[in-house]
Formats: structure tokens, sequence, C-alpha cells
């Protein structure tokens, strides 16, 4: 038996090995196409403006072309403008054109600042470069929403639905409604037709294969539970007599996803259900924004800085520095630097909050603390990767350690850097968090900032922060 076994388990491994599934897409060729077009058109944007000036293309225009390229792909094709193609606003669309253009021309600024190689192209030129490339990604929008109607209307393929249930329902609503020609169920007709329109059922599961070859039926949408697999897999092999597409679709949405979104784990397919939102480029492109921007924030802040640390450390006893634990990514220990605004640094078992009108916070500290200069020194902890500029505020160890016995999730939000400013933030739990209600209210802001990243919120939350500091009086 042991032999047997062993010889059944190595057979089932070598077929299991040769098999590999791959991420793609299942939308037209012509739609697929025109989402890729964005860095491509500020690249002639670049040509047709130097050309317009009489300028020749020459390898600098070139480089700079295919830099622009480079830099602009994870920005522009990873957009939200993608995801909800119709029926989107024409200012929010060009308002985030605008944002992602202008994280490519600072990128580029600083770029060519940094190698002292900006004097070598025309201003003229560059100028009307940034304010045309917005206006034609606007056009090339246009563009795409018009073809996205286009090919709806008149090439949607003629497709089932296996599974008259809330996965089903939301996959219809979610799909061109031409081309549908009914579900199919394994439960009888007059079960079914409690939850749906009799006309929209197409007939029993047992029936699908014959259904398929008489009627034409390009695909096949699967939206069944999953403790319904042995019964799949046998009508998926009566299905291998049809030339329909056949698609899977698990009810994932029954659990609380964070990012959830389809892996590929080495040509093995995966569904994440909590993870973090930063892989591969957009990774990169979160480190390299807060580089940029902290590289230029503390260009401008080092004076003041340092005029706040000779202050500090005149107008009370102790560090100019405070330093405490704090868990950062994954949970790891860090160690969080702040101007010292109190007579006290706290860092024990046991940290006390501090309040309005607290007696610790020395009279410099109440203005630092008031104006959230004291949290400039985390600048240099933003350059040593420890945290972000913005991200779930990390709190004190003690304090982590008592809410995660008391909110349920409350560890999701190290799954990310910490930031120094955070989405709870500018949304008004900014300050003390003397109840376990605004602790949990701060965690859910953090969750969803997990789930919604993006370049451009990274950037709202940071411009909302400038404003909140001058009118906040939750800072204390």
């Amino acid at each position: 038996m042991p032999a047997a076994f062993e010889s059944f388990s190595d057979s089932l491994r070598r077929s299991t090995t040769a098999k590999r599934v791959r991420l793609g897409s299942v939308e037209p060729a012509a739609l697929a196409l025109l989402k890729q077009l964005d860095p491509l058109v500020a690249v002639l944007s670049l040509f047709a403006c130097t050309l317009a000036y009489g300028q020749p293309l020459n390898d600098a225009t070139l480089g700079v072309g295919l830099l622009t390229f480079l830099i602009a792909s994870p920005i522009f094709t990873r957009s939200p403008r993608y995801s909800g193609i119709p029926g989107s606003r024409l200012y929010t669309t060009y308002s985030r054109i605008l944002v992602e253009w202008a994280m490519v021309a600072a990128i580029l600024l600083f770029l060519g600042f940094a190698f002292k190689v900006s004097a070598t192209f025309s201003r003229l030129v560059t100028v009307t470069w940034f304010i045309a490339t917005p206006l034609a990604l606007l056009a090339t929008h246009g563009i795409r929403l018009r073809a996205h109607s286009m090919l709806a209307a008149h090439s949607g393929p003629r497709y089932i639905i296996v599974g008259a249930n809330n996965v089903g329902f939301e996959l219809l609503r979610r799909l061109p409604q031409k081309g549908f020609l009914g579900f199919f169920d394994f439960r009888s007709a007059d079960r079914v037709s409690q939850v749906i329109d009799p006309e929209q059922l197409a007939g029993h599961c047992k029936d699908i294969a014959s259904y398929a070859r008489t009627h034409g039926v390009a695909a096949i949408y699967i939206a069944l539970p999953l403790s319904n697999v042995p019964r799949i897999g046998e009508m998926i092999r009566e299905l291998r007599d049809t030339t329909a597409s056949i698609y899977f679709l698990p009810d994932v949405f029954a659990f609380d996803l964070i990012q959830g979104r389809l892996v590929d784990l080495n040509g093995m397919p995966a569904i994440s259900v909590c993870d973090t939102p930063f892989h591969g480029m957009d990774a990169v492109l979160k480190r390299t924004m807060d580089l940029v921007l902290t590289g230029a924030a503390l260009l401008v802040a080092a004076p003041l800085m340092a005029v706040i640390a000779l202050a500090v450390k005149i107008t009370s006893r102790g560090p100019v520095l405070f330093r405490q634990r704090r868990y950062g990514l994954h949970g790891e220990l860090i160690n969080v630097y702040k101007f010292r605004s109190m007579t006290v640094c706290e860092d024990g078992a046991v940290v006390t909050q501090a309040t309005r009108d607290d007696t610790r916070i020395t009279w410099l500290g109440k203005f630092l603390r008031r104006t959230s200069l004291d949290e400039l020194p985390q600048l240099l902890n933003v350059l040593q990767g420890k945290m972000s500029l913005v991200g779930p505020r990390p709190h004190a160890i003690a304090h982590n350690e008592m809410y995660r016995k008391l909110i349920s999730g409350y560890m999701i939000r190290h799954k990310v850097r910490p930031g120094i400013t955070g989405w709870a933030q500018v949304n008004g739990l900014r300050g003390e968090t003397d109840t376990v209600e605004k602790m949990s209210a701060r965690v859910k802001f953090d969750i969803d900032y997990l789930n919604s990243w993006s370049p451009w919120l990274d950037l709202k939350i940071l411009l909302r922060t400038v404003m909140l500091v001058v009118r906040d009086d939750k800072a204390y």
C-alpha cells in the first residue's frame, strides 16, 4: 500500500506540476489597446510641441520621451479611470488626469535638476508640453469612452450565467446586457423563479451542453458556490463537447476583502483576500513619491527644523528629539522621531495620551503640536524607509497591545508603512482617542485607505493635511 500510494502521489505531483494558469483579460483587443495609449500620447505631445516651435527631435528629446513613457506607464495604466469607464464625471476624470500628469512632470523636473540637464531643453517647449498633455489625455479618454460604448452595443457575445444567486446577479449587472441568453441552475424552475424573473431562466444545468450547442453560446460563466465543485466538474466535462469559453467565478465577496485581487503564484492562481496594495510597480511608485516629496520637504524645512531644535533645547530640560517605539510595517518595532513637546518621554508599558490643557506639555510644545511642527523629524523616518508620508498613524506599543484585543482587524493597518499623516486624520480623527469607539472609527478609515490606495489619494491626503493644520482644533 505505501508503495502504491507513493506511486500515485508522484503521478499526481507530476500532472499538477505540468499545469500552469496565467492571469489575463477578456476585454476586446481594441479596448485593451486604447488603455495603453496614454503614455504614448504624452510622448507624442512632447514631439508635437517640439516640432511646433521649430526645434529638432534630437537625442535629448528622444531620451526624455523614452523616460516619460517609462515613468507614465505605471501611473497611467493602473489609474482608477479605467475601472469605471461608463458614467464617470468629466470633472473627476480631468482632475485625476491633472494629478497623474503632475506626478510625471514632478519626477521629470526632479531628475532634470538633479542631473543638471534642465537647461538643455527649451523652457517654452517644456511649459507648452506640460499644459497641452492633460488636454490630449482628456481627448484620448473621450475616444476610449466612445469606443467602449460602441463595442458594448455591437459586439456582445452570446453568453449564459450558471447560478441564479447574488454573484450571478452582480455579474450580469457588470456585463453588457446584449448577448445575455439567461440563467442556468441546479435547482428546479419553481425554486429559481422565486428569486428571478422566469423569463430569465434558460434551463437546468443537466441540459446546458445541448443548449450551448444549439444556441451558439460563446461564453459560460459559472457563479456557483464552492460546495458544488463535484457537480461543476461533471458539467465542465460535458461542456468540452461545445466551443464555448468557460469561466468560474467563486463567491469571494462573502469575505471582507482587503485589496482583493487575483494573483499569479508562479503559474498557480490565487485569490488575495487580505493583502497590501504595495506590490510590483505600485511599491516602486509609492517609495519614489516618498523619496521625491520628502527630499523636497527637507530642503525647505531644514532651516526651520534647526530653529525648532534650538528653541526646544533652550526652553526646557531634556532631549531635543523624542524617540518612541512603535509598530511599523508587518508589526516590526521602529523608533519614531518627534520634537519633544512634553516634560516627559513615556515609552513603557503604560503611555498616557496627551489631553487638552495637559500640564505635561511645554509652552513651546503647545505651539508645535497645534501646528504639527513636532512631526517634522519623521521626514527622517521616511528617508529610512520606516515610515511613509501617507499611511495609518503609528500608535504607542502600549496602545497597540490594548486595542488589538478590543478591535477586530486592528493589526491589518500594519500591512503598510505607517504615515506622518493618514486618511483617518484628514477625516476628523486627529488627536486623542480616549474611547474604543474613536479608535475603531480611525481603524475603519485606515483599512479603507488600504482598499482604496492610489497616488491620487495620497496627494489628496497631503493637500487636505496642509489645510487641516491651519484650522484644526483637535491637535493638542
